[in-house]
């Protein structure tokens, strides 16, 4: 096991964007339950709890972890990075691979709706009740593709898309947009934080558990992506990821209702 061997270790910390350290990127801002009071340095949520499992098992300490914040679409960006890793809830899928490099799959969220408790379609039960609504949704996300084709028929008609979901959840919350999709455990989040004041999850969209899931993104042939590849399959397979699902994620993605069709 190279995680294991003094001198594998030494070889990566010489590969990386700053050598000896591990420079890694996640949202600006990073969104709980994924990274805790905007701060992954803290170590609490799950993706930054992840990203010290896996520098860990590739020979880092947690001191030599430096975070940076980049734009969602910069992670699966063509080109040169400031970063060795990026990490902020990136769905994997063969157009972005043709870009970049991923990790394997580290979780397989699906895409829930809110609303505002006196709204229209708070009540909404399937999709067909949504049809009518206007969706705020994050620019570059696959939430964009799954409102398009499982609630509005293959049409763009009444889909604002945003450039982050902070300006997203202000549409709904100044009456601009009817409902917001996105990952299940975020919508749950901005709900109980109040993000969205006075919100609700109005329930899962059926269907869009994400096949390939969540992956860290590395630079094109990135000389890490091996280190990387072996590392999160170590921790995949030795419960460790597991462990921190149920620690992070288990309230935000249980006895959420899911939409019929």
């Amino acid at each position: 096991d190279w995680s294991s061997d003094v001198c594998s270790c030494d070889l990566v910390a010489q590969l990386t964007f700053e050598p000896g350290k591990l420079t890694v990127a996640t949202g600006n801002p990073a969104w709980e339950p994924w990274v805790i009071n905007d701060a992954p340095e803290s170590g609490e949520g799950f993706e930054a709890a992840l990203i010290y499992a896996l520098a860990d098992r590739m020979g880092f300490a947690a001191e030599d972890v430096v975070w940076v914040r980049s734009e969602f679409d910069e992670a699966f960006a063509p080109g040169e990075h400031d970063w060795d890793l990026n990490i902020q809830q990136v769905s994997i899928n063969e157009d972005r691979a043709k870009a970049i490099d991923f990790s394997p799959a580290y979780f397989r969220p699906t895409q829930s709706v809110i609303a505002k408790k006196d709204g229209d379609f708070a009540s909404a039960a399937s999709c067909a009740d949504l049809k009518d609504a206007v969706f705020a949704v994050m620019m570059g996300t696959t939430a964009i593709d799954y409102v398009k084709d499982i609630i509005k028929g293959g049409s763009d008609d009444g889909v604002d898309i945003f450039n982050n979901n902070s300006d997203a959840v202000a549409a709904v919350d100044n009456g601009q947009a009817d409902v917001l999709v996105t990952d299940t455990p975020q919508c749950v989040y901005m709900v109980e934080s109040e993000q969205l004041s006075d919100g609700v999850v109005v329930g899962q969209i059926p269907g869009t558990e994400d096949p390939d899931g969540l992956g860290i993104t590395l630079s094109k042939d990135s000389v890490l992506t091996p280190y990387v590849t072996d590392a999160m399959n170590a921790i995949l397979d030795d419960g460790t990821v597991q462990g921190l699902i149920d620690t992070w994620l288990a309230s935000y993605t249980t006895d959420i209702p899911t939409l019929a069709e």
